[in-house]
């Protein structure tokens, strides 16, 4: 594998005297959301050589904001907030004006996220209940259903890049998949893996995999099997690649790739247990153990956004942001079988900031860069390079 490295290109104090929870991309890659406990949310462009505020949203939010999400066409601003509601805010212009503010949830809601045809919206919250909201043309919002599917905090959702179908990640160690029938959402698919809480998801470009990183140190490939008909599991996925009953409803794994203390990739012995319904099914083909600090006491991957592949040329890079300061890059190796794919640890920054990090996304437009944000309440922009570039 080629020899890689992060480069901090840029950093500056987002929320002063206040952790930064979240930073998002606008789908231009040309301004920057951010979040944290101070209750707003700041827009950011870049002038000239550096990136400046643009504008502050304070006025939404009663408690610490916890997510930001940029609707597909890039008008529109959702925020999710500890004080159990949702904000829609609209551009217009140079500034941003409050929509409307969305309410029901019970307790803090932790993320909100955007359906690719931007007609739909989900959040999810403390109360370990999934919303899913409808808007309509004159930008009114609808809930059009609650799912329960969840027996602790729901931490994550995600929508599927292509279709309505939504992941959802909890402090019960599960992932939970959704999908529409008859005018309802049912969840298709659990996910049982993970050995502690699921703190983040993210799908591949392509919608057939789905990355999970969780506080168990580990992150997760699942590939999704798409059955038509019987419902009976593709017998090369499973039967091939795990060895296991194609008729079987479990599946229990018996690889997982790990990095030891010199992120060399190893092999070791590990069980998973994949529960579905209907024809929504993921079985688990990969799995990552970066290593982290053996002192630390509070280790947290919070996030894992793979790159993507029609706009970047680093295909399949994977980058993480953990609670031991740190940002990870891994890399697929392209050789290796895609029904058991590896991964290799391809740059790494210890010290990246100098809390946790947070959140880690990279710019949907640029090429290998990378934004990151901490508990110290700083932005740092960073930029992947390989030595042939």
């Amino acid at each position: 594998m080629k020899d890689a490295r992060l480069v901090l290109a840029e950093r500056f104090n987002a929320h002063p005297d206040s952790r930064c929870w979240h930073v998002a991309w606008n789908p231009a890659g040309t301004l920057m959301a951010s979040c944290g406990g101070d209750r707003a949310i700041r827009i950011w462009g870049k002038e000239g050589d550096a990136w400046k505020c643009l504008s502050v949203l304070q006025d939404g939010h009663q408690r610490t904001v916890r997510r930001v999400a940029w609707s597909p066409c890039g008008t529109y601003l959702a925020s999710a907030s500890f004080d159990a509601t949702t904000c829609i805010w609209k551009k217009k212009q140079d500034d941003f004006e409050c929509l409307t503010t969305l309410e029901g949830h019970e307790n803090e809601v932790k993320c909100v996220t955007w359906a690719p045809s931007g007609n739909l919206l989900a959040t999810c919250s403390r109360d370990k209940s999934v919303w899913v909201w409808e808007v309509d043309e004159e930008d009114e919002y609808e809930c059009v259903t609650v799912i329960n599917s969840h027996t602790q905090d729901v931490k994550h959702v995600v929508w599927h890049p292509t279709q309505e179908l939504l992941a959802s990640a909890s402090y019960d160690n599960n992932i939970c998949v959704y999908k529409e029938e008859d005018d309802d959402w049912e969840c298709k698919a659990t996910l049982e893996g993970h050995t502690s809480t699921v703190w983040s998801l993210t799908f591949d470009p392509s919608g057939q995999r789905l990355a999970s990183c969780s506080d168990d140190r580990t992150v997760k490939i699942w590939k999704c099997q798409n059955l038509e008909g019987s419902g009976v599991c593709s017998c090369a996925t499973v039967e091939d690649a795990f060895g296991v009953s194609r008729y079987s409803p479990s599946l229990t794994v018996t690889s997982m790739c790990c990095f030891n203390r010199r992120h060399v990739l190893e092999v070791c012995v590990h069980s998973v247990r994949v529960s579905w319904t209907d024809r929504v099914r993921y079985c688990l083909v990969s799995a990552l153990h970066p290593f982290f600090n053996s002192q630390s006491i509070y280790v947290t991957i919070t996030a894992c956004l793979q790159c993507l592949r029609t706009q970047c040329q680093l295909t399949g890079a994977l980058v993480t942001a953990c609670g031991d300061d740190g940002v990870r890059v891994f890399k697929e190796d392209v050789t290796a079988d895609p029904d058991q794919p590896t991964f290799s640890l391809a740059a790494h920054v210890s010290k990246a900031h100098s809390q946790d990090v947070n959140c880690v996304v990279w710019n949907p437009k640029e090429a290998g860069l990378l934004a990151s944000c901490s508990d110290n309440g700083e932005i740092a922009l960073w930029r992947y390079q390989e030595d042939d570039e």
